[in-house]
């Protein structure tokens, strides 16, 4: 990854242009063609350095629920529960820690009756039966860059 990697992240990260074309709009800022643009974050994409690229909303604003789960997967069931879990449009993140919850997952749906269905049938699926389920009580939001 060279500098105008680093630029084109750095500049992606939360100021992605909402237009018809916006890698003219990151090559304008960029002083590069839209062609260059597109081609790194390909590039970029295929290597993994990005994930993906997609807006970030309140789900409480679009009358949406979203909540934290924890699940205690034992090791040979990793993978089947990651897969199981991934398979649901509605998790955001999914993470796997060093505690004994080692899987961590944000879910969200329109109620949260939607999340309960979800997670008992994810129990069923994987066999997983201690999936905590962890509703924000309070909302803290903060706004993260990571500078590269």
């Amino acid at each position: 990854m060279d500098s105008i990697d680093r630029a084109i992240i750095n500049e992606i990260q939360s100021e992605f242009p909402i237009v018809s074309r916006p890698y003219r709009e990151l090559g304008d800022r960029l002083q590069m063609s839209e062609d260059e643009v597109l081609a790194r974050v390909t590039k970029l994409k295929a290597e993994g350095v990005i994930r993906r690229i997609g807006g970030n909303f309140d789900s409480r604003k679009l009358n949406f629920t979203s909540t934290l789960c924890a699940a205690r997967v034992p090791e040979g069931k990793i993978e089947k529960f990651v897969a199981v879990v991934n398979s649901y449009r509605g998790v955001t993140h999914n993470y796997l820690r060093g505690n004994p919850f080692n899987i961590w997952f944000t879910f969200i749906a329109p109620k949260m009756s939607d999340i309960d269905g979800a997670l008992r049938t994810i129990e069923e699926k994987t066999g997983v039966k201690e999936i905590c389920n962890l509703p924000a009580v309070r909302m803290f939001k903060i706004k993260v860059d990571f500078e590269v």
